[in-house]
């Protein structure tokens, strides 16, 4: 006998539950192929069920289902191999550093965690801007040395840099505003 009889199953679960079982196996196929790692495929596939569970979403069908599985999955495929570069960089970076100044195993996570957020970040920016802001904060480059690489005048240096910093702020806000929410 079941361990669920007896207990009712709302809706959603019960539409993701299906999902789960329709899909899954499919999925992490997909998965497997196109990263070339069983267990990353595993992690991603897991993943996606995880986000429909915190987001639920109406389906038109198998295909529109499919749809959805396929895209969110290429997308979460390309933000792993950004967060892969990023950690790469990182290790690289660090493989020529003395053993006893190398970051805790605590501290790596939430350096690649900011790194992956700025990252992010500077996505959503106009490419001049992203590229502004990284010389001026990251090399200490001056507004005229940025100026002369990016081909645009110093008042164009300050624009980008200003864009950039507000960027940075409205998203310190929304996320002060969303850690609110969930308190």
């Amino acid at each position: 006998m079941s361990r669920h009889v007896g207990r009712r199953r709302s809706p959603h679960t019960q539409q993701l539950h299906a999902l789960y079982r329709d899909h899954h196996g499919w999925l992490y196929a997909w998965l497997r192929r196109r990263l070339g790692n069983a267990a990353d495929a595993a992690d991603l596939a897991q993943d996606a069920f995880l986000r429909l569970l915190t987001r639920p979403r109406a389906f038109d069908g198998f295909e529109g289902e499919r749809a959805y599985l396929s895209t969110m999955a290429r997308g979460m495929c390309v933000d792993f191999w950004r967060r892969k570069e990023i950690e790469d960089a990182w290790l690289a970076a660090h493989a020529a550093v003395a053993e006893a100044v190398q970051p805790s195993a605590e501290h790596h996570a939430i350096v690649i965690e900011t790194l992956c957020e700025i990252d992010t970040m500077l996505r959503q920016l106009p490419w001049k801007a992203a590229e502004a802001f990284i010389m001026a904060m990251a090399y200490g480059m001056s507004n005229q040395e940025i100026a002369a690489e990016l081909g645009v005048s110093d008042r164009m240096v300050r624009k980008y840099v200003a864009q950039a910093m507000l960027h940075c702020l409205s998203l310190e806000v929304a996320t002060a505003q969303a850690l609110a929410a969930q308190a």
